[in-house]
């Protein structure tokens, strides 16, 4: 059992109406774990997460979570996860306190089992001065907190945050990364979506790429970059008829085109014999390229060659997973909770 994925799937499949949103997504995650769904939005990762998480089931293929079968096994599944979404699902009219002893109490821990896990859980989350304000008055940084506060309550061996981090600034940002690095030390498989990609490359220790439905490429963060080189060369470019032109010249090398800077991204081993020929290719007279630096290859470069467009740009199976709205599958807009063991 210690060696079963935490999270394993095959081939499964959704469609609402004529749009098909997943067209056969196979995943698996081993235990102790933080895997990365990365993709722009209306790629697929919102209901990938609704199907594991046993709120919708699969059109087509199967799913375990925590060895259970998301469908035949759905309230098993239910008591060994946790699911927090893209907007904080909490009271906001109760303290943050109270919020959490609630939630010991659904999933069924005694009075006083549900204080001390309330308490300890406050401590973990730097939660305590705020215990016993009502949660209208936190910050949106210490509302997600908390939100991902109550989905441990229970002691869950997956949870799934689906883009925990939309809408907070870069150090409340920061600070829900260290939250997520501390669950994997004590053990919890976490399962991430995003469309951030420095937070797959920060908190990830592998990173599937979705688009249109498809995992279209699978590996660590540095193996994925690894597939569009270790460097990349930028060019800007003196005036949009040089763009263009050096645009065609590179073709399917583009890894990045950014027409409104006038740059363009092709990968290199970022050697200075690589870049001098690069330069004598593409402007041999020396007038189109007006200056270029060299980079890192990142996760975007990687989006770019794979998908044809960046992280950020819609997903080509026409967009909204199917008409669900933007983290449906956390019910926020009626401040559902999905939690482990109700």
């Amino acid at each position: 059992m210690a060696h079963r994925p935490a999270i394993e799937a095959s081939g499964l499949e959704k469609s609402y109406g004529a749009v098909k949103v997943l067209g056969g997504v196979d995943l698996s995650v081993p235990p102790g774990s933080v895997f990365a769904l990365l993709g722009p939005n209306g790629a697929g990762k919102t209901t990938t997460v609704r199907i594991l998480a046993t709120l919708t089931p699969p059109d087509a293929g199967r799913a375990r979570v925590a060895g259970f079968d998301v469908v035949a096994e759905r309230r098993r599944v239910r008591r060994a996860i946790s699911l927090t979404g893209q907007y904080a699902a909490v009271d906001e009219t109760q303290t943050g306190e109270e919020n959490l002893r609630m939630m010991g109490r659904l999933t069924r821990l005694g009075r006083a089992e549900a204080r001390a896990r309330a308490h300890e859980l406050l401590e973990r989350f730097d939660l305590t001065g705020a215990a016993r304000r009502t949660v209208g008055t936190y910050s949106g940084g210490m509302r997600r907190r908390l939100d991902l506060a109550a989905g441990l309550v229970g002691h869950p061996e997956v949870i799934f945050l689906d883009e925990p981090t939309t809408g907070l600034d870069p150090r409340s940002r920061q600070a829900m990364w260290e939250v997520v690095k501390g669950l994997v030390t004590d053990g919890v498989t976490v399962f991430l979506t995003t469309q951030y990609l420095e937070e797959a490359d920060q908190l990830a220790d592998r990173v599937a790429v979705v688009d249109g439905g498809r995992v279209v490429a699978e590996g660590t963060p540095a193996e994925l970059k690894e597939r569009v080189a270790g460097q990349r060369l930028d060019l800007v470019l003196g005036d949009i008829a040089g763009y263009q032109s050096v645009a065609r010249h590179l073709g399917v090398r583009l890894v990045r085109s950014d027409a409104d800077r006038l740059t363009l991204g092709v990968a290199t081993d970022g050697s200075a014999a690589q870049v001098r020929a690069l330069l004598d290719e593409i402007d041999p007279e020396r007038r189109a390229v007006d200056r270029f630096t060299v980079h890192s290859a990142t996760l975007d470069d990687v989006f770019m060659a794979l998908t044809g467009h960046g992280a950020g740009s819609g997903s080509r199976n026409g967009g909204g997973e199917g008409g669900t709205a933007t983290g449906g599958a956390t019910g926020e807009k009626t401040g559902e909770k999905e939690t482990a063991g109700v």
